[in-house]
């Protein structure tokens, strides 16, 4: 039986499981500082493309949103959001949670529109009361939106081209990741993403993995206390390796392609077969006229 109820009603994927079992008695090093975790970060930056990436992982979306987003901003700075954005309608104010204020921008199904970002940064930073407001620092997107919507590769270039300009960073929400890249008619590829953006994560939970995310930072800028601002937020596990040996098999190839792309395939496929029936099904029923008492 197939269940579609939510993304958490499920284990792990078996090859996640084989890994765990495998090495369940290697003994390795602690907080992340082992060979698995090595190994699964080398995997994902060739996965990227990029050779330098700083990785860290995490066991949460919530978790590694707030403590991303709080390491990347100062105490008086906020992050740019639409309303319907995970952080701002999701998360029980994880993000307010670290004092960080969440600025919302409209959206158009579910998107963030580089227009509106433009105008909104262009009106602040001619804005001569700007020093009283909240300083956007940080640009948040989710991919795929939280409405299923895809951003394009030109939509996502123009917003990271307007965050460039004004000297934001770009954070991407990768948390259903694998779905957006391997979606019918999505033309972004994880290489590109990882070029237009600033720090991203890769969410393991929700595909295929028991629990883990991997936060990217694409050009070496993470914070350089960054471990220690993951151990404040309590998003620092002891035994690393859990997630480390989870993401290296995810990143491990199933013949000429990565697990992670091969279960995101498959998920997309079950959905679209179940949309199908249910358009089946709708148009089957047959409603009976109104009756005059009606």
């Amino acid at each position: 039986m197939i269940s579609f109820e939510c993304d958490y009603n499920n284990g792990a994927c078996q090859q996640v499981l084989d890994n765990l079992v495998r090495y369940n008695s290697a003994k390795p090093t602690p907080y992340g500082f082992d060979a698995f975790s090595e190994r699964a970060k080398d995997r994902i930056r060739e996965a990227c493309g990029l050779p330098d990436a700083q990785i860290f992982f995490l066991t949460g979306g919530t978790q590694t949103n707030a403590t991303t987003i709080d390491s990347m901003l100062y105490q008086y700075e906020g992050v740019i959001c639409v309303g319907s954005g995970h952080i701002n309608v999701h998360e029980a104010g994880a993000v307010e949670f670290t004092e960080h204020k969440i600025i919302t921008l409209p959206d158009t199904d579910g998107k963030l529109e580089a227009a509106v970002l433009d105008k909104y940064l262009d009106d602040y930073m001619h804005d001569g009361n700007k020093d009283h407001a909240v300083h956007p620092g940080l640009v948040y997107i989710t991919f795929p939106t939280e409405l299923g919507t895809l951003y394009s590769a030109r939509e996502l270039n123009d917003i990271y081209q307007i965050c460039q300009r004004y000297e934001i960073p770009l954070y991407i929400d990768g948390a259903r990741l694998g779905y957006g890249l391997m979606a019918e008619g999505n033309d972004i590829t994880l290489p590109y993403l990882a070029r237009h953006c600033d720090v991203f994560y890769i969410g393991g939970t929700k595909i295929g993995a028991l629990c883990g995310e991997a936060v990217v930072f694409t050009h070496h800028n993470a914070h350089k206390h960054f471990f220690s601002i993951q151990k404040q937020h309590g998003a620092v596990i002891a035994k690393g390796a859990l997630i480390g040996l989870q993401f290296e098999a995810l990143f491990s190839k199933e013949g000429d392609t990565l697990l992670y792309y091969k279960l995101s395939e498959q998920a997309i496929k079950t959905a679209m077969r179940m949309k199908a029936l249910s358009v089946r099904v709708l148009s089957s029923w047959s409603i009976p006229p109104p009756t005059s008492s009606s």
